[in-house]
């Protein structure tokens, strides 16, 4: 790194790279740094899958956005030849019926656009007889909705940033002091950086993820058969990824771990037999299925479940971007727009992204 730069963005994750590619073709000169590589181990970008859903209750700017995302992620991986990088399994939700956020979910859909089928739970049982409920419960299932393959996806996004000029190091004191616009999307490190600003305002935890082998020849658990699945209505906070590339299916609990460093976390996950026991109750045909590969990764939660997108309140030239809170991967490409638009100033700041409404009293309210 030899020039000056326009802007010169700190981790390469999802939020960082979307960022620095923005800024690269509203023609700044950029440059983007992660010490330990893009999509690496440690990041909350790492890792296999992430779901892409529309489905946020009555959040409709998070609908939106990841409507907007999901176009650019698809423009991005169509013009770079790798559109296997999304697959549209579509998401299925299964709430009981008249429950108040699948109201204002199928609401959302149907206000923003989004392509969506409401199942009977009759429908249901049938079509997906995989699942078991000790409820009645019906389906809602968004045909245009997937899962990004989230390392490979990263990295993808970084490498054409690269062949469209930004300049890429793994060496962060190389970006010190050659930047008039720093941005600063850091996930987990974000709070390590600016403890006196987001001590608290951050809160990082420690997140399991389960794959279990499904049995030979068995396609139940694999698209087309088995699409993505959530019910954050359900008090398991469980979602599910159906098993792609023969990885195993995955499961995982959206609920908050123990605050965790992720730089010096051990990273052995210790919930299998929660896991087992929520197969067996869930997916009875993987109640014995054998763990094949785990992970210990990471959410960075605000005190609501926002993003942050914001100036440092004492710094005029940094940008705090982070604050993904377990959602925030699908938004990366929306995320990264506005973040340029706001460096620009063709747009405020949005006050639910602000610094000033993430409390050190965590509620969480955004899923």
């Amino acid at each position: 790194m030899k020039n000056n730069f326009d802007a010169v963005v700190v981790g390469a994750g999802v939020f960082g790279a979307w960022t620095a590619l923005h800024l690269r073709r509203s023609g700044r000169r950029v440059a983007l740094v992660d010490t330990y590589g893009a999509g690496n181990s440690r990041s909350s970008s790492g890792g296999e899958s992430r779901i892409l859903r529309m489905g946020y209750g009555t959040d409709e700017i998070y609908t939106r956005w990841a409507m907007r995302s999901r176009e650019l992620w698809l423009e991005l991986l169509g013009q770079i030849g790798k559109p296997e990088l999304f697959q549209n399994t579509g998401v299925l939700w299964t709430p009981p019926p008249g429950h108040p956020r699948a109201v204002s979910m199928q609401a959302a859909f149907e206000n923003c656009g989004v392509t969506f089928q409401r199942l009977t739970a009759s429908e249901l049982e049938r079509s997906y007889p995989q699942l078991r409920f000790r409820d009645e419960r019906i389906g809602l299932y968004e045909s245009q909705a997937g899962v990004i393959l989230a390392r490979r996806a990263v990295q993808a996004v970084v490498a054409q940033a690269i062949r469209e000029g930004v300049e890429y190091s793994e060496n962060a004191a190389l970006a010190r002091d050659r930047s008039n616009t720093m941005v600063y999307a850091c996930g987990p490190w974000l709070p390590k950086i600016f403890p006196e600003v987001l001590d608290g305002r951050i809160r990082v935890t420690r997140q399991e993820v389960f794959f279990f082998g499904t049995p030979a020849g068995d396609r139940r658990f694999a698209p087309p058969h088995m699409p993505a699945w959530t019910d954050i209505t359900d008090e398991h906070g469980a979602y599910t990824i159906p098993d792609l590339e023969n990885r195993g299916f995955k499961l995982a609990f959206d609920r908050h771990g123990d605050e965790f460093d992720p730089d010096t976390g051990d990273r052995v996950a210790l919930g299998l037999d929660a896991a087992r026991a929520f197969l067996a109750e869930r997916f009875p045909a993987l109640a014995t299925a054998p763990l094949v590969e785990s992970r210990v990764c990471q959410y960075e939660n605000t005190s609501t479940g926002d993003f942050l997108i914001d100036r440092h309140p004492k710094l005029d030239n940094v940008w705090l971007v982070g604050g993904g809170s377990g959602h925030g991967f699908k938004h990366g490409p929306a995320v990264g727009e506005h973040a340029c638009a706001l460096i620009e100033g063709r747009a405020a700041v949005q006050p639910r992204f602000s610094l000033q409404t993430k409390a050190r009293t965590h509620h969480r309210s955004v899923f």
